[in-house]
Parts: C-alpha cells; structure tokens; sequence
C-alpha cells in the first residue's frame, strides 16, 4: 500500500476518478489530511463510511515516532524520529525574526562526504520518500497549532543531498506550497543542494519559483576539493556554469551557503576570492557559524573573526549575511543528533 501523504492533488484526483467518485472527494479529504491535519481516516467524520473503508484499505496513513527531543533557549528545537522501518531521521524548528522556519531532511544518510558535516559521519540508506518528507512538516506544524502559530518557511537542508532524491523532493515542495496542502509560499521554500550540476540545469528548467540555495563553503577548487568531494565530479567552472543557466532562465536570485571555518576559508585571499564568484551574479553570501562536531576536526570562526571576514565581503561590495546562531547548547549540527543516537545503539 502507498502512503496517502505520497499523493499529489492531482493523482488522487485520477484515484478517486477511477474508483467511480466524484471529483470534489479529493478536495474533502485534503481538507482534513492538510487542514484540520487529522492523525487517522477514522476523525474524518463527513467523508462517507464507504469511503474511509477504502481509503483504510488502499492506503497507510504515516505518522513519526519521536525518538528524541532538544530545545535550546532560543527556542530551536531538534527532533529525532524514527521512520517506520527504524531509521533514524532529524528535523529542526527554528524561530527567526520573519516567522518559524522547519529544516527538513531528505534522506536518510548521505553519500555526498562533505569532511565538516555530522550528516556524512553515516553514508546514505535510501532516500525518504514524498510522505516521510511532508510527515516532518506537519508534524511540527501539528505542534505550532496549539499556540495557533504556523510554519511560515521550509528549507530543505537537512540529512541527505535534496538533489540526490530530485523527484521526491520536488513534489514534495510542491504539495507543501498547494492550496490543497499546507499553503507555504514558494518563495519562504529553500532547497539546498552541495552542487549537482545537472540537477541544477534540471530544476532551471521546471521554472519553479522555490529558492535554491548552494553549498559552497570555498571560494576555490583546491579547498573545496578538499572539504567537498562533490568537488571533484562538479568543480566550481561547471558549478557556477550550471547556476549561470539557472538565473537566465529564472531570474532568481541565488544563495551561496558559506560555513566560516577557522583558520581555513575566512581568510582576505578567500573574501577575494569569493567576491569574484558573486560579483555580477544575482545572488548573496549567507555566512553560517560552524556547529562544531567532535569528529571533523574543524573550528569554528570566532563571532569578532566572523564579523571581520563580513566586513571584507561588505567592502567588497558582497551582499552578505551573517546568520544568527540556532541551538547552540544542542547538537545542533546537521545529523549530529542522529549520528550520536545510531552510536549508542
């Protein structure tokens, strides 16, 4: 059986076509799977019996277990859940000064070997499906309800490489921003990806109105080729060549995702050299303090070092900003958490 979270719009349109019903079926059972954002066919009470029988017959009905839970003082909570089939998953809350934004994993593990991320410490198993990925907002927003607040940004920057599970990740966006499902506006949803060119050629050609966002974190290839494999099947030529195409046929701006390591990538040479990568492009620099994890054997830059590194890039005349510490007395990095938990098991 498949999961009803899996279902476009659309195809359970063509589902409830084929099973003789009318049309607006679709629409009611939406309503309550996105809008009252029930737990069960059972709460759905003016669908019809007849329906829900099949409905419970032709379909799971996903939940999340919560396996962990951190808050820090900020309000940045990280949840570890466990999927159906046991493996460990994380998801993020995090409370920013234009709403509550909920970072979302994509796969379960990741094979991309990234040498400062606790994502890469367990290699990918599989890639979650459309239902585990929408699970983890309505989950949250399922939390947010009882304070009547709302999840107003998504950034697909979790576990996992999003374009590594292209397909899945795109509709799953996509029933996240519909006006059946949770209504987010495509413009507060973010996909990250570390630089799978093609993937990026691909998504410039579905003329979405989602945000992406790059994982670059070196302004050269010989340092990225260091810390980024992905580097080596995508140097920065083809990367930005890629991202060149996307802003020609999108007009969108690009974020370029910069973790400041200490000693490593803040230096003057690499400000230089990463003003030249955005000079003349539509695009940003967003600056992210480094969540240390124990086993990467980096640093992070010192807040006065990560002002002085902005300051260059400012002068430069870099658009540029410097994000605010999430979670920073949680295990906070990405994967972390999860990495930690499959340890003591």
């Amino acid at each position: 059986m498949r999961d009803i979270y899996d279902y476009s719009y659309k195809e359970m349109e063509e589902y409830i076509l084929e099973k003789g019903m009318r049309k607006f079926r679709a629409q009611q059972l939406f309503t309550w799977l996105y809008k009252k954002r029930v737990n069960g066919f059972d709460e759905m009470t003016d669908l019809a019996k007849d329906f829900r029988t099949m409905l419970e017959k032709d379909f799971t009905f996903s939940s999340l277990e919560v396996v962990n839970q951190q808050t820090a003082k900020d309000g940045t909570t990280k949840y570890l859940f466990k999927l159906a089939d046991g493996h460990l998953i994380e998801t993020v809350l995090m409370y920013n000064d234009y709403g509550k934004s909920v970072c979302v994993t994509s796969q379960v593990g990741c094979n991309m070997g990234c040498k400062f991320c606790a994502s890469g410490l367990l290699k990918k198993k599989r890639n979650l499906t459309v239902s585990e990925m929408v699970s983890q907002v309505l989950f949250v927003q399922k939390q947010l309800d009882k304070s009547q607040d709302r999840v107003s940004n998504v950034v697909i920057m979790g576990i996992g490489e999003p374009f590594d599970n292209y397909d899945n990740t795109i509709q799953f966006m996509k029933t996240i921003n519909s006006d059946h499902g949770l209504e987010v506006g495509a413009r507060k949803i973010t996909v990250s990806t570390c630089g799978i060119a093609p993937k990026i050629r691909q998504f410039a050609d579905g003329d979405y109105q989602f945000n992406i966002a790059i994982s670059l974190h070196a302004p050269n290839d010989d340092l990225r080729s260091k810390i980024m494999p992905i580097n080596h099947a995508y140097p920065l030529k083809e990367l930005l060549s890629s991202l060149d195409y996307y802003s020609s046929k999108s007009n969108r701006r690009i974020t370029f995702e910069y973790i400041l390591l200490k000693g490593l990538n803040d230096t003057q040479e690499c400000a230089n050299q990463l003003a030249e990568i955005v000079r003349n492009r539509n695009a940003y620099v967003n600056l992210i303090p480094y969540n240390s994890v124990d086993e990467s054997g980096f640093s992070s830059t010192s807040d006065k070092e990560s002002l002085k590194f902005y300051d260059m890039l400012m002068k430069l005349g870099v658009k540029a900003t410097l994000r605010a510490k999430h979670g920073d007395e949680i295990e906070a990095a990405c994967g972390q958490l999860r990495a930690q938990s499959e340890r003591n098991l």
